[in-house]
């Protein structure tokens, strides 16, 4: 999969993309990260990327010809009607984990990181094929929307984890918070490990992990549970789990 991230601020990306799993990612050949510096195609000598808005205002807006002639670089002519081109900005949907599934399926990925007061909203209509937000707030800018996006999507391709159960058992993958992980020493300060995990017994097993999974669900994010994939038996544990709380 190929990412093309532009930006004006090229050095933000110097550090995470050059460890743990995204750089094993790009050494195998199984992602390719290119940074693109935004200035690099301003149209005047001051590489002037930003202006003021009309009509006034605070801030500055991130200028139209920059951001345009920057995508159509990295852009093949035969591929602009398959290839996401993805503003990343606090205005966008919000960025879950089935949109960073759907997006594991595409070879090539181009993010435009927004910044300062917004871009112009030419880049928008015209330009951008979607706007991914990572959560109803502001930060500095869309390189950090875009890094987590790059880490989202990079670790559901095959031969990342090398083994995609484990991303298949992650938080958010059927809908729900994780159920609670233990390992070794079996007992620390006092605090032990739920019985039923040192038997032995998968179905058991099994049987906790997707109830401790609800009962977290339940407890911490009862949004996810309207969407969540659920069956007869998670409604059973839900109204027994409602039960319990009520008699405490």
């Amino acid at each position: 999969m190929k990412f093309s991230i532009l930006t004006l601020f090229p050095d933000m990306f110097r550090g995470p993309f050059d460890e743990s799993m995204i750089k094993s990612a790009r050494e195998n050949g199984i992602v390719d990260i290119s940074i693109v510096d935004i200035r690099d195609f301003a149209t005047d000598r001051h590489r002037t990327a930003d202006d003021y808005p009309f009509g006034g205002g605070e801030g500055m807006i991130m200028k139209p010809e920059p951001l345009f002639l920057a995508v159509e670089s990295v852009l093949d002519e035969r591929k602009k009607d398959t290839v996401p081109v993805i503003l990343v900005s606090p205005q966008g949907r919000r960025f879950d984990q089935e949109l960073a599934r759907g997006l594991s399926g595409r070879d090539e990925i181009i993010l435009i990181c927004g910044h300062y007061k917004g871009v112009d909203e030419r880049v928008r209509e015209h330009l951008a094929t979607d706007e991914i937000s990572i959560g109803d707030f502001v930060v500095t800018g869309g390189e950090l929307g875009a890094i987590i996006i790059v880490d989202a999507v990079t670790r559901l391709l095959p031969g990342v984890l090398g083994d995609l159960t484990s991303a298949e058992t992650d938080t958010f993958h059927d809908g729900l918070l994780e159920y609670g992980q233990y390992t070794r020493p079996r007992e620390f300060r006092g605090y032990g490990v739920p019985e039923v995990l040192l038997g032995g017994n998968h179905q058991a097993i099994r049987q906790w992990r997707r109830r401790d999974s609800l009962r977290k669900t339940r407890a911490r994010r009862p949004d996810l549970l309207e969407k969540a994939r659920l069956g007869e038996k998670d409604s059973r544990i839900l109204a027994e789990l409602e039960t319990e709380e009520n008699r405490n």
